[in-house]
């Protein structure tokens, strides 16, 4: 017998929630009991038929995020640790071994475990929750992750939380970061190693988690393709495309930041793997519309989202615009652009209709090389657009 609060949705939220999308807004319930933040409630449509059971949150955006919709479940350790076997084994599948080092192992909503990010970074898992109900439920799923690696002979030593995101505070959550299960290396750094090339993480100041795993399997191509190339990688961040360039090998590699701390941490990674990289510090519409043409071959655009709401996507589609397009004019007939966007406001479609407009601007034909998204620890889940957030292209310029 089921003893959880009942909320009732109308036609408009049962529809989102038939179509496998896990969320109930504000505007989709017609009636609930008194429910306290962070309950399991269970989710009827109007003739009160059961459509899944959810995390409750009054303070939240978001009401109701659903984690099952199986009457038959029992939220105890078992069930989150059941659900922690699914999405480790998947990345067991689905990641090349060699880059077993560090992965994402959950991914939110994608792994039905809403609001929650975990990262493995060597021996360390970094967490991220920004929803009250797996706030509350933390205890039993971090017992479930070092349990169910401990069963793959998988070594992890400790949990590092980072809970300073501002989206917590909407959720009625405080931020903070720091150890939950603290490691024998105390250190909050460590080296990982991702396609044979080594990144020093800084799990505590980083962004994110400290390090952007999504893009693996894109640093791979861009490898593949930087052989004898004078290789641009314009928001570099990390140093993570000019590495991949130069062990491609390219003739030459420049990277570009606006971030004076960005820039230097890239280049303890350069030293780290003994690479000569020049590094410009500069903001990259002001840098590119002062670079010579023709100097580079193969220039890469991976900038931070420029839009993270509806309300401003225009601009960032002219923003995204402007980029490419600069880039283009810098590049020669046969050069090769390789750009992102990771805003899932700025679909698909409207990133190649700006890329098109560059193309128009800049007087050029694009030859499309590839188009791909995250690496498979991102996984996008089909029917809810949110998992789906990374574009990336390669192009060849004419």
């Amino acid at each position: 017998m089921r003893n959880y609060k009942t909320i009732i949705v109308n036609k408009k939220g049962e529809d989102r929630l038939k179509n496998n999308h896990p969320w109930v807004f504000e505007g989709n319930i017609e009636s609930s009991e008194i429910i306290e933040d962070g309950s399991l409630v269970d989710v009827l449509n109007e003739k009160k038929k059961y459509l899944g059971t959810g995390f409750y949150n009054s303070k939240s955006k978001i009401k109701v995020r659903i984690i099952s919709r199986n009457t038959n479940d029992k939220f105890d350790y078992e069930f989150f640790k059941r659900r922690v076997g699914y999405a480790l084994n998947y990345r067991l599948e689905v990641i090349n071994k060699d880059n077993l080092n560090s992965f994402r192992v959950i991914y939110g909503e994608a792994d039905e475990f809403p609001g929650l990010t975990v990262d493995k970074f060597d021996d360390v898992l970094v967490t991220e929750v920004l929803s009250l109900g797996i706030d509350l439920r933390k205890d039993i799923i971090y017992r479930a992750l070092i349990e169910s690696f401990k069963e793959k002979n998988i070594l992890i030593t400790g949990i590092y939380e980072r809970n300073d995101n501002p989206i917590r505070l909407k959720e009625g959550l405080e931020e903070y970061k720091g150890w939950y299960l603290k490691s024998n290396n105390f250190s909050t750094t460590r080296i990982i190693v991702e396609n044979d090339i080594k990144y020093l993480v800084d799990f505590e100041s980083g962004q994110k988690t400290g390090f952007f795993l999504d893009q693996k399997y894109n640093r791979q191509l861009i490898k593949k393709l930087a052989k004898g190339k004078n290789v641009l990688d314009v928001c570099t961040h990390t140093g993570s495309f000019a590495m991949n360039a130069y062990f491609g090998g390219a003739k030459s590699v420049t990277a570009i930041d606006i971030s004076e701390k960005a820039l230097s941490d890239a280049c303890k990674n350069f030293e780290l793997n003994e690479m000569n990289i020049n590094t410009i510090c500069g903001d990259a519409f002001e840098v590119l519309e002062k670079l010579p043409k023709k100097k580079y071959d193969f220039i890469i655009l991976d900038p931070p989202a420029f839009t993270k709401s509806k309300s401003t996507i225009n601009n960032a589609l002219k923003g995204y615009e402007r980029l490419n397009y600069l880039g283009m004019k810098l590049l020669p007939r046969g050069g090769f652009l390789a750009t992102a966007s990771c805003s899932h406001f700025a679909s698909e479609e409207d990133f190649r209709e700006a890329i098109r407009k560059a193309s128009v601007l800049a007087d050029v034909k694009l030859k499309l090389v590839s188009a791909t998204g995250p690496s498979p620890d991102h996984p996008e889940l089909i029917g809810v657009p949110e998992t789906k957030y990374l574009k990336f292209f390669i192009f060849q310029v004419f």
